[in-house]
Order: structure tokens, then sequence, then C-alpha cells
């Protein structure tokens, strides 16, 4: 049997012999992957309250929670974000999963605050290391027109987790059992499907190997490397020496310049959307328990509503194109932010509606943010430039519910989300300016003709 090189793999080169469906099963591993962590990420959010009961802690203390994870997931991404390209994904989805089960292991055993930071952490740790990983194998292996489909299901998985886990904690805590265990076990369970299927991921291929590997035995044409015990496997061709392998410094990805700006409009995109979805998941709970409606199921739909409306609305991007689906998808945020910011948790039927239409910006914006970075951004590099866009959806989703926490100290925790939610909605409306000014430079050649005709001349008059 034969398999593409990495190499074929991120340009989209077709080998004769290829085999699909090991393809599929790469993609659907990166997509599993993806699905149970960050189901185990946003397992806790309907138990935030009773967490907040038991340990006899602040809303600065619970906002700090959930923003340790956002920051350290961030940081993983800056350091770890070009580690796949070197060393391939297996071992990063791996020591990811290893990392997601010590954190379901804190949540079980908590009996303090620092239980729960500590799970965050190593949370966040293990989805920052694999995010890049896993989207970027989900991208190459479902290459579509334009780059889409990769970016579009990757980032319907990442959504669709985060829903699941949102309601499943929720469900649990209302009708299962030791709540606070309960759903940490089975998330357990889940981490052990994901670490075997992880480890049928074949390693990283060799740059300086050949594409093509038969069988034992077997003759297929020039340029084949043989299986052990031939003549031919010595005599055709000579054994390749191994590279060495580096581990890649920690520094931030390298945009390309003639994507930089496209870059920056995209992860300001991302980082709004995921601010909306983090004030959801982050304050609701607090804001229908202190209202009195706090139930763990109803509050466990609201939060999924948002996520379940946005993993139905990516698939959209495909119609809408990468730029339509971010402006359509910024007025849905605009929307859920504005009401969101008039009720602050008081009506349940307005917050479940400000939820959903939330929801649909939120998938029409992310997806589409990311369907136009990974349209751009270079094979070589792609798990670097990934990683780098979804460090604004993780600082987006943490930094703003901090500051929720922040201003609940002088303040009522409803004053607190309607400031926040202002400030988010007025970003909202001048990011979506930039993304138009972006694209409308991009479809004029003019600007760019005028300085490349200019420069020239003003450096001749310099010398």
């Amino acid at each position: 049997m034969k398999y593409r090189s990495s190499l074929d793999r991120r340009h989209g080169g077709a080998v004769a012999g290829q085999c699909p469906s090991r393809d599929r099963r790469a993609a659907a591993t990166g997509l599993f992957v993806l699905l149970v962590l960050t189901a185990g990420a946003y397992l806790p959010s309907a138990l935030y309250p009773g967490y907040q009961h038991a340990f006899r802690a602040d809303d600065l203390t619970m906002t700090l929670v959930h923003g340790v994870f956002a920051l350290v997931g961030a940081g993983a991404l800056v350091l770890l974000g070009p580690v796949p390209d070197t060393f391939g994904a297996r071992p990063v989805l791996r020591a990811g999963i290893a990392l997601a089960a010590l954190g379901s292991a804190c949540f079980a055993l908590a009996t303090g605050v620092g239980w729960l930071i500590a799970g965050h952490a190593a949370q966040g740790l293990a989805l920052g290391a694999t995010t890049g990983a896993a989207a970027a194998l989900v991208s190459e292996e479902t290459a579509g027109p334009g780059g889409r489909r990769g970016a579009v299901l990757a980032g319907t998985a990442f959504v669709a987790g985060t829903a699941a886990g949102a309601a499943a904690g929720g469900f649990l805590a209302q009708y299962a059992p030791a709540p606070y265990v309960l759903p940490f076990m089975l998330h357990l369970v889940l981490l052990a499907v994901a670490w075997y299927w992880a480890g049928a991921l074949p390693s990283r291929a060799d740059p300086t190997a050949p594409a093509a590997v038969d069988g034992p035995g077997t003759a297929d044409g020039p340029g084949t490397v043989h299986g052990p015990g031939t003549a031919a496997a010595s005599a055709r061709l000579p054994r390749p020496v191994l590279p060495r392998r580096v581990l890649p410094r920690p520094v931030l990805p390298r945009i390309p310049r003639g994507m930089r700006a496209l870059f920056a409009t995209a992860s300001a995109v991302g980082f709004l959307a995921w601010t909306t979805a983090g004030l959801f998941l982050t304050v609701i709970p607090a804001l229908l328990a202190r209202s009195g409606r706090y139930h763990p199921a109803v509050t466990g739909c609201v939060l999924a509503a948002v996520l379940v409306c946005s993993a139905l609305t990516q698939p959209l991007v495909g119609r809408l194109g990468a730029r339509g689906a971010q402006l359509v998808g910024l007025a849905g945020l605009l929307t859920g932010l504005s009401v969101l910011s008039l009720t602050a948790g008081r009506s349940l039927a307005l917050t479940l509606a400000a939820a959903a239409v939330a929801g649909a910006g939120h998938g029409l914006a992310h997806a589409g943010a990311a369907a136009a970075v990974d349209a751009r951004a270079p094979g070589a590099d792609r798990s670097a430039v990934t990683s780098a866009f979804y460090v604004s959806c993780y600082l987006g989703s943490g930094l703003p519910a901090v500051a929720v926490g922040l201003l609940a100290v002088p303040l009522p925790l409803a004053a607190a989300v309607s400031l926040v939610t202002s400030a988010a909605a007025v970003l909202t409306l001048l990011t979506s300016a930039a993304v138009a000014e972006v694209d409308r430079t991009a479809r004029d050649p003019k600007r760019t003709i005028t300085y490349i005709a200019v420069k020239p001349f003003r450096d001749d008059v310099s010398a």
C-alpha cells in the first residue's frame, strides 16, 4: 500500500495509489480529538455556581478560574504551535490527551478552588498544544475549494465540543448521581478512545524518503522501495540519511507579508466571536443563579444554545464566502451583545434568544475568519499560522470574562456585565468596518500597482 508524503499532503499534490481511507481516518482522528478536548474543557461551565457556593469563592475568583484556562491555552499555542510541523501530529495529540486527562482528574477530585485552577490550567495547556495540530491535520486531509472545507470542519468540531460539554455538564449535574465526579469520569473514557485513535496515526514522513512504499517482494516501477530482504531495495536507491530533528524555538509565528492585514482582521473577528461566547459561558450561570432562575439542566441548555446555533451556521460559510460570513456573523454578535447588555440575565426568555442569535453570529464569524486564514496560510507553516489565529480566540474567551470579574469588585455583577458587553459591541462595529476595508483593498489592484511604481523612483532620487 502506498502513502502520500507529508510534503504532498501540504501542497495538495496527487500521488498515484494514495490511500484516501487513511486520509479520512486521520481527519476523523483530528476532529474527534478536538471534539473531546473542548467538551472536557467546558464540562464545568454549568457547575460554576455550585463550585462557587461550595468553596465560598467570589466573582473575581471564579472568572479567574476560567481566565487561567484561556491564558494558558494561548501561551501553549504560541510556544507549541510550530512543533507539529517538525515532529508530526501523533506525539503532540497524545501529549495533549494526557494533559486533558490530568485536568479532568483534578476536577473529579476537587476540594477547593486550587484544584479548579490546576484542572483548567492542564486543560488549557492540552487544548493549546493540540488545537493547531488537529486543525491543520483536518485541513490537510480534507482540502476543498479555497481551503475552506477543512477549516469549517475543524471550527465546527471545536464549537460542537464546547456545546456538548456545557450541555452534558448541566444535565448530568441535574439528573445523574455524583454530579461533580461522574461527568469527568465519563470524559476520561472518551480520552482513552482518543488516545487509541491518535496512536494509529502514521509518524511524520521523512522528507528524504520516497513517497511510495510497496509491500515485500513486489515490483511497481522505477523509484519504488521494496520490502526488506529483496535485492532491489539495495540496488535501486541508496539508504537515505535521516535529518536530525531539532525542537523549534518558542517564537511568535511569522505571518507572511501578503496576508498580514487579512490575518489581523480575521484575528480580531475571532477574538470578538469568542468574547461573546466566553461571556455567555462564564457569567450567564451566575446571573441566572442570582435572579432565582438557576437550574443546572436549563443553564446547560442556554449555554449549549450558543454553540449549537454556532455549529449549525458554520457550513454556510461556503455559500457566503469568508468575507460575507464574517460581516453577517459580526452583525449577529452585535445583536446578541446588545440584548445581553440590556437584560443582564434578568429574563430567561430574552437571554435564551440572545444566546441563539449570538451563537449564530459566532459560528459565521469564527468559521469565516478561520477560512480566510486557512486559505492564505502557507502549507509549510500551516500549524503555526493556525495556532496564531487560535491565540486570539483563546484570549477573547478569557480576558473579557476576567474584566467582568475585576469590575464586579466595586460594581454589581449585572452592571459589570453590561459595561463589558457594551465595549465589545463598539469593537464589533469597528471590526466590521476594518473587514470591509481590507477586502476592498485586496480587490483594488491599482493601490498595489501605484505603490510598486512609486517606490523605485523614490529610491533613485535618494541615491
